[in-house]
């Protein structure tokens, strides 16, 4: 076994600081405004709306944090445009070159909400570390247009040192009506190693996924006390084969009911 002491293990080491600083500054930074979405979340749900979420690239895991997943219930709605996000071909046809100038474009947007129909009660959450490509600001803007109100994740100081691409002139942080940080740095990536003449390993998804979480059991709590207690995936490990197997078709049928107008 190798000693982790060692020099060979301190890029290891300095990602796991780097990404304990990311929690810290949450930690220290974020709650109130991540209590204040969750707060929002709920609100939507027990009234029979839904949590839209939208993430394009790297930031589609996000949304699938949120929902579906282990820990997850209904009521959140990942809205996933694979052109968009699909990195099992990095190139050739539906290559990463297609995604990232696809995300760029400003007006694809528009046309992605143009499939679905929103209700009274609805919410739009937005994922988008830089929160500058042209998709995530017309997604933005358009559930505003349409009465949504709109929580986006994004990193900020990242975000403030880059340019505007959209013809609004704003950024995603200018148009959300929460705007939380996922604290990931100017860069985002985090990791200097030797040799190496750029950083690597980011953080953004550490921040994006407490993020998540944190406003997920918020949520669940909030709904608990409304006499709303949302069902919640679980494994056989933990309420046997026969109940998990069970509560999944019941989430995947709540789910299905939720969505049924869209």
């Amino acid at each position: 076994m190798k000693d982790n002491n060692s020099d060979n293990m301190q890029p290891a080491l300095d990602y796991l600081a780097a990404s304990q600083e990311i929690l810290r500054k949450v930690h220290d930074t974020q709650l109130d405004k991540i209590a204040e979405a969750a707060h929002l979340c709920a609100q939507s749900i027990s009234k029979g709306g839904l949590v839209h979420l939208f993430g394009t690239g790297h930031s589609r895991m996000a949304v699938e944090e949120m929902f579906p997943r282990y820990g997850s219930f209904p009521g959140f709605n990942p809205i996933v445009e694979l052109s968009l996000t699909n990195h099992t071909g990095v190139v050739g046809a539906n290559g990463q070159r297609q995604a990232m100038f696809l995300e760029r474009i400003e007006g694809f947007g528009e046309v992605i909400l143009g499939n679905f129909t929103f209700g009274p009660d609805d919410i739009m959450m937005v994922f988008s570390t830089s929160g500058t490509n042209g998709v995530v600001v017309d997604v933005a803007l358009g559930a505003n247009r349409r009465g949504m109100p709109v929580i986006t994740v994004t990193a900020l100081e990242y975000s403030k040192v880059l340019p505007v691409r959209h013809s609004s002139g704003k950024k995603l942080s200018d148009i959300g009506d929460i705007n939380i940080d996922n604290c990931a740095p100017i860069g985002d990536s985090m990791v200097h190693v030797r040799g190496v003449d750029v950083p690597v390993g980011p953080g953004s998804t550490i921040g994006n996924t407490a993020v998540v979480n944190c406003i997920k059991c918020l949520v669940a709590q909030e709904l608990a006390d409304l006499g709303q207690p949302p069902l919640v995936l679980a494994g056989s490990y933990v309420m046997g084969t026969e109940a998990s197997a069970q509560r999944f078709e019941d989430v995947y049928n709540d789910h299905r009911e939720r969505t049924r107008r869209m």
